[in-house]
């Protein structure tokens, strides 16, 4: 059980953030990811799994959300295959390394990050891992959920869209 604060404090910081920096027609995708990026990194960080509750069903949300903004849908649906792709690669050359749900989480991601340009995958991809060593040498256990470095490359390039 997670405590409501644990997630209405931060995703009310998002969502300010990101109605102050985002333009209109982004904003549903800001709202979209920052909501997803609160709870997906909660519970990666308390269960270190990423729920098929959540990650399944944010596919057809983000896909709506770029919908409006306005997105390239064929670039957005090419940058989830990529990125799905490169992390399903990681996940089946190093299965202790990635869970499945990181994989199932990169498709989202990727149709987000590619939205925003094509340069935002591998700055996406960088931020990420960057995000994750980060984490891992915070916590020093050994590992670190990718789930929350995922989340926040996506964040930050909707922040960027505008």
């Amino acid at each position: 059980m997670v405590h409501s604060l644990w997630c209405a404090a931060p995703t009310a910081a998002l969502w300010w953030l990101s109605a102050v920096l985002v333009p209109p027609r982004w904003l549903p995708l800001a709202l979209s990811v920052a909501w997803l990026g609160v709870v997906l990194s909660v519970v990666d960080f308390r269960h270190r799994r990423l729920p098929d509750v959540v990650t399944l069903p944010a596919y057809p949300l983000v896909g709506l959300a770029l919908w409006w903004a306005g997105a390239d849908l064929w670039r957005a649906a090419a940058g989830a295959a990529l990125f799905f792709g490169f992390h399903l690669g990681v996940r089946l050359l190093a299965p202790s390394e990635m869970g499945g749900g990181d994989v199932k989480l990169a498709g989202v991601v990727g149709a987000v990050l590619a939205s925003v340009s094509w340069w935002a995958l591998p700055v996406g991809a960088v931020v990420a891992s960057a995000v994750s060593l980060a984490v891992a040498a915070a916590r020093r256990t050994g590992g670190a959920p990718h789930g929350p470095g995922l989340l926040v490359a996506a964040w930050l390039a909707v922040l960027s869209a505008g």
